[in-house]
């Protein structure tokens, strides 16, 4: 019996495959487990209503708005988003609030004391953890951004009301394919029978994978970038690339039934409030003014692409780039969309996925980039300080666990 929340916490992370900081070792596709968690929980997917969100870029800001609008609305709304940063519970929320350590504590040890058949991923576990609590907790609605892909994701035992994907790009092509349309037919996997589906971007070399997908299960389908296309709406989310999801979110919440959707004042008051009613952290996140300092969590080529131009049109003074990366990342590709006249202070965030600094100076030396090398983010953040004067610009990013790293310590001094 585990008697607080560290001990199960611990046990958590380090019994079970764990995908954000094992990589490809701990990837485990298939339905069979979550299924079988499922039953064994009394199939606590059923007791709520949920909106499904996929995509390559932009599903967790995405989720975040989308379960903003509900809550403004007054339903009691779960949100199901992963990775964290830095604090477990940030992965599962109703109206805002983590889940309870006390919660924790009792599900890890319920889930220990059975003799179960199978034995599941840290997200597989996680996910029947947020889901018995969302049952226990009787919310009205849930909204559930999937992990990975889609059509074999663990989430994809729910039955949405809706489903969402917000784009298609280049990550994970390991597991879901080497061609973009491969990789739409894996996100495709979440469309369900007679359901409305939202993709938030028209894609040309994808567009027919969803309009096929989505005419095989009867379900109606929309383009949230043409159906919206002229939609003005304030956000709390800086970033400009925010302007897609917020089209893709506001569409998902046009398709809900009349006694659950937000109305339009809801939706605007929810989007503009968003980070209070959320506690999204992250995403374009400024941190300070002089020097500027900015961190994203953007992570693939397509992600890191977008907020380096908005990084163009907003950097003042010399450039200091605190970057780090996981293994499973094409660098050299990533690498060819970052600034050349940046000082870069590379490093390598507390996972064992991280990618060796080592490596980083290789391809930064491909690239004839300046740089300094540090072990840790914070020492690399540190010194970036060091560097800067008021006038200049620190952007740290290349890895959710980099800005993970950064606000563990800013937030905990």
């Amino acid at each position: 019996m585990l008697n607080d929340y560290e001990s199960a916490l611990s046990w958590l992370m380090s019994q079970l495959p764990f995908f954000q900081r094992q990589g490809h070792t701990a990837y485990k596709p298939g339905l069979e487990r979550s299924l079988a968690l499922m039953n064994w929980l009394g199939h606590p997917e059923k007791k709520f209503k949920s909106i499904h969100v996929g995509g390559t870029n932009g599903k967790g800001s995405t989720s975040h708005l989308i379960a903003a609008a509900l809550q403004t609305k007054g339903l009691k709304t779960g949100l199901y988003t992963s990775p964290h940063l830095y604090d477990f519970r940030e992965r599962i929320r109703i109206n805002g609030q983590k889940i309870s350590k006390e919660y924790v504590v009792d599900f890890v040890n319920k889930f220990r004391s059975e003799t179960l058949l199978v034995e599941p991923s840290f997200f597989e576990l996680t996910m029947a953890m947020a889901f018995s609590w969302f049952a226990d907790e009787r919310v009205d609605i849930a909204v559930i951004e999937v992990g990975m892909g889609g059509r074999l994701d663990s989430t994809n035992v729910i039955t949405p009301m809706v489903s969402v994907i917000t784009n298609i790009g280049w990550d994970h092509m390991q597991f879901l394919g080497d061609t973009l349309p491969k990789i739409a037919q894996e996100k495709a996997g979440i469309i369900k029978p007679n359901t409305s589906v939202v993709i938030g971007e028209r894609q040309a070399e994808v567009e027919e994978v969803f309009i096929s997908a989505a005419r095989s299960k009867g379900s109606n389908l929309i383009f949230a970038s043409e159906e919206f296309k002229d939609l003005e709406i304030e956000c709390g989310l800086q970033g400009t690339y925010q302007r897609k999801n917020v089209k893709t979110a506001y569409a998902a919440l046009q398709l809900l039934p009349d006694k659950i959707r937000p109305n339009e004042s809801e939706i605007r008051e929810a989007f503009r409030n968003v980070k209070k009613l959320t506690e999204i952290r992250g995403r374009w996140e400024i941190l300070q003014d002089a020097p500027l300092v900015i961190a994203d969590t953007a992570h693939n080529y397509n992600g890191i692409a977008m907020v380096m131009n908005q990084l163009k049109e907003v950097r003042k003074g010399s450039l200091l780039m605190v970057w780090g990366m996981v293994s499973d990342k094409d660098a050299v590709k990533i690498f060819s969309l970052l600034p050349g006249d940046a000082l870069y202070l590379l490093c390598k965030p507390d996972v064992p996925r991280a990618m060796p600094v080592k490596q980083l100076e290789i391809v930064a030396d491909k690239f004839n980039l300046n740089y300094e090398s540090y072990d840790h983010v914070i020492v690399a953040f540190t010194r970036a300080l060091e560097l800067a004067g008021k006038s200049d610009t620190i952007f740290i990013g290349g890895s959710t666990f980099v800005v993970g790293d950064l606000l563990k310590h800013l937030d905990n001094g």
